[in-house]
């Protein structure tokens, strides 16, 4: 399994703190049903730790006509709405959950140039709370691909609260590498034209970098 290069200070630190701990518990009560209950404890908190920056390989469509799914997680919205930060009109919608079990690498949706990157700080506001994509800590990126612009979002939730985001403006995207990542869970929002199919329904798991979330037609 390789690990995202993310996690790489979490892990050791985690893993510092919890030999410190449980060395200490052997060395004034070795043996004692509480010292194993932690040990116990310990090692499956930190099996979850390293879970969280696992990085799998991905294999990606080759197929410029496909957008692709940014995140593993689970698509909780699909609607039309009013993008007011850069598109300025009227677009798709579509948002995927990550839990705190999924795959927390993301990923372009498709290949083109980065036209825009932007941080905002805001709120931690549960994920699927509907101001969460406005009002939390976020992070924009917009991509021209040759038959439009895709928009996309980074959003923090309650429990993610580091957002990483390696685009900047002038990179050349390629679809299903990555280009970020949310540290424990939250969702990723994906702006399009109306006029491109969605071949996603609600409730739907995505693999990122994988799983065509909809068309160009």
């Amino acid at each position: 399994m390789t690990l995202h290069r993310e996690g790489f200070k979490i892990i050791f630190y985690t893993l510092l703190i919890l030999v410190g701990l449980n060395g200490i518990l052997e060395y004034l009560g070795p043996d004692t049903w509480y010292t194993k209950t932690v040990e116990i404890l310990s090692l499956i908190f930190f099996i979850l730790i390293v879970q969280f920056f696992r990085n799998p390989k991905r294999i990606t469509p080759n197929d410029d006509n496909a957008i692709i799914a940014p995140a593993d997680g689970k698509v909780v919205v699909i609607e039309e709405v009013d993008e007011t930060e850069y598109i300025k009109g009227k677009c798709r919608q579509i948002s995927i959950f990550m839990s705190p079990v999924n795959v927390h690498v993301n990923r372009y949706p498709v290949s083109g140039d980065v036209l825009y990157e932007k941080y905002h700080p805001g709120k931690y506001l549960v994920a699927w709370h509907p101001k969460s994509s406005t009002e939390n800590e976020r992070t924009t990126v917009v991509v021209a691909h040759k038959n439009g612009n895709v928009l996309f979002r980074q959003i923090a939730g309650a429990l993610a609260k580091r957002i990483v985001c390696y685009a900047k403006v002038g990179d050349k995207a390629s679809a299903g590498a990555e280009f970020g990542f949310i540290k424990f869970g939250s969702r990723i929002d994906i702006y399009l034209p109306l006029e491109a199919k969605v071949n996603v329904n609600l409730n739907q798991k995505t693999t990122g970098g994988e799983t065509i979330i909809a068309t160009w037609v």
